[in-house]
């Protein structure tokens, strides 16, 4: 009942379809009028010469002929009509190889450049919505030249309009019972041509989450990311079943869609070309041969007309049916674009006045319909130094996405300053802190701007390599050729650096030393390094809490012991809060914690061996 309730509104009417044309044609106007202008003198280029010779051209000549004019005037008409046509090829070629190339590729880059603007104002949880992210593929798939297309086929739908009508005008004037045969081209294309549309629509749709593990699976057999573990087990049996699943089940969906789109395109080619073709022609010798009632000459221009009619109906209609399917896969990105943010990026609000404290009251927050913060409360005062400590799955990473606005609370309310967040312009707001998450990407461009992420400063070589000293990656990035401007990963250069996971740890974590912010975030910004590195990571960050509200995750409680105040969660909840040796003094779930750590790390049995 639901996939039914979804493919009905997922449904679109001819109105609908027709407005998602109109919004790509000003989406294209946006960023190339040129482009469009371009394809309306084509399209009228084309159109005019098939009626200007099936029309008047022919007549023209037979009609000379048949008052025995002599060959000098024919020949000029030829000339003149012949140097006028090749003005025009000449406007039509450098319209469709210049252009339409220059103007193609600033279309392309200014749809492109929206959707990504689009994709970085969406709030966080769109990502992880498959519904909302199968959109997202569909509407970034071949976007720019879907738009160009409906561009094309608007102005050749309009013009072929138009042509089609001066063309049965002058089969009117022959005979008016030949304009009937446009029932049969109308049908083709409209009833069997609109149907082949709407099942290659459905088609796409069954195809893409295949497609995604196709793509999936193509990344990680050429990407680094993966090929020790591809090497060293049996995984690439599960990518390779995987991609046997999905291609099995793309040639299913082929199988199902097979035999009525093949068969809607012989009702399609077969009412729209064979029937109006032969029909017209079949007519056209009866009215001749049997009736009487024309002329030979009548009967060539009416046979020219017909073809010229013929082909014109199927452009348009071509046009027509490129409009209708087109404009039911824009629907995505129409969608997307048009999407209303719940958190959007550019929220404006208050700007915050620096930092004093920064509250959490009663705060729930469910995921998926889990509750995974319940009632939460504490406070975090201005140059404090606070630890988020726990079991996974406590909730200690949510904590901070809900600080930083990357999703707002079910319930409650986090208050900066005394101010609920949702009230502060939220690049602003954000601009207050300064993190480094678990999960860190490192991205193919220079250490240098890794560390930087996009800021400037009037003294960048010294912020970078402070930043780096501190983490005690610095030694490591000088040695390279080219030091803090070594390029990062081998994604764009053969001659990339790749480090180890704690170094890349290590880069990571230097970019929020970098960002000049009252509040410094670490989310277990050593949980890939040994217990030296570890130490003098800490040590620095703790220098750095003296000038800086510091607010950190870490597994590893024998980290936290100099800070100001730890608070530890389970399941959601906060269970205690205190300084270290408060917690360890009320012997409960964080002095046991602490305990197990300290057992395994010095290889004892014995609790009482433990030095708290």
């Amino acid at each position: 009942m639901k996939k039914k309730d979804k493919e009905k509104k997922e449904k679109l009417s001819l109105w609908q379809t027709l407005k998602n044309d109109v919004y790509a044609v000003k989406l294209a106007g946006s960023f190339s009028k040129p482009a469009i202008i371009g394809a309306f003198f084509c399209m009228l280029i084309g159109y005019a010469e098939w009626v200007f010779f099936d029309g008047y051209f022919l007549r023209v000549i037979i009609e000379s002929l048949g008052r025995g004019d002599g060959l000098k005037p024919i020949l000029g008409f030829i000339g003149i009509t012949a140097a006028v046509l090749f003005v025009l090829e000449i406007y039509d070629r450098y319209t469709q190889q210049i252009t339409f190339v220059i103007e193609g590729t600033k279309l392309h880059n200014g749809i492109y450049k929206k959707i990504f603007a689009k994709a970085r104002n969406v709030e966080l949880k769109c990502y992880e919505d498959p519904d909302f992210y199968n959109k997202y593929t569909m509407a970034i798939d071949g976007s720019a030249d879907k738009v160009m297309e409906i561009v094309k086929s608007f102005n050749g739908a309009i013009i072929g309009t138009v042509a089609t009508v001066c063309v049965f005008k002058l089969m009117y004037d022959i005979d008016k019972f030949s304009v009937l045969f446009i029932i049969s081209p109308i049908i083709g294309n409209f009833i069997f041509g609109n149907l082949k549309s709407k099942y290659e629509l459905k088609r796409y749709r069954e195809y893409t989450p295949n497609n995604k593990v196709l793509n999936y699976v193509n990344r990680m057999m050429y990407l680094p990311d993966g090929a020790k573990e591809i090497r060293l087990s049996k995984v690439f049996d599960i990518l390779k079943r995987r991609y046997s699943q999905a291609t099995s089940e793309n040639v299913r969906i082929a199988k199902k869609y097979a035999f009525p789109n093949m068969s809607l395109s012989v009702l399609r080619i077969t009412f729209t070309f064979t029937v109006i073709f032969e029909g017209v022609l079949i007519y056209a010798f009866y009215k001749k041969q049997v009736a009487g009632t024309i002329t030979l000459a009548q009967l060539t221009i009416m046979t020219s007309l017909m073809v010229a009619a013929t082909w014109i109906l199927i452009s348009l209609f071509d046009d027509i049916s490129k409009l209708i399917k087109n404009g039911l896969f824009i629907n995505n990105l129409r969608g997307f674009l048009e999407y209303k943010e719940k958190i959007p990026e550019d929220q404006k609000g208050i700007i915050p006045q620096g930092f004093e404290t920064l509250e959490f009251k009663d705060v729930c927050f469910s995921y998926k319909d889990e509750q995974t913060i319940k009632n939460l409360s504490f406070k975090i005062n201005k140059d404090e130094a606070v630890a988020l400590v726990g079991h996974n799955g406590a909730g200690k990473t949510t904590i901070i996405k809900l600080l930083l606005r990357l999703y707002d609370p079910s319930s409650g309310e986090i208050l900066l300053n005394g101010i609920n967040i949702k009230e502060y312009d939220l690049r602003a707001y954000r601009e207050l802190f300064a993190t480094t998450f678990q999960d860190f990407k490192i991205f193919g461009m220079t250490v240098r701007e890794n560390v930087l992420m996009g800021r400037h400063f009037e003294n960048e070589d010294e912020v970078v390599r402070s930043s780096l000293r501190k983490t005690g990656i610095l030694d490591k990035i000088e040695s390279l050729p080219d030091g803090i401007d070594s390029m990062m990963t081998k994604e764009f250069f053969e001659n990339g650096t790749i480090l180890s996971g704690g170094q890349n740890q290590k880069l990571a974590a230097a970019r929020t030393f970098a960002k000049p912010s009252p509040v410094k975030i670490f989310d277990e910004p050593s949980s890939a390094l040994d217990p030296i590195a570890e130490y003098e990571l800490f040590k620095n960050i703790m220098k750095e809490g003296k000038e800086h509200t510091m607010l950190f995750i870490s597994h590893r409680l024998s980290s936290v012991k100099n800070c100001d105040r730890v608070l530890m969660l389970e399941g959601g909840r906060l269970i205690e809060e205190g300084t270290h040796k408060e917690l360890i003094a009320r012997n409960g779930s964080y002095c046991q914690m602490y305990k197990r750590q300290a057992m395994n790390y010095l290889a004892i049995e014995n609790e009482e061996e433990v030095i708290l």
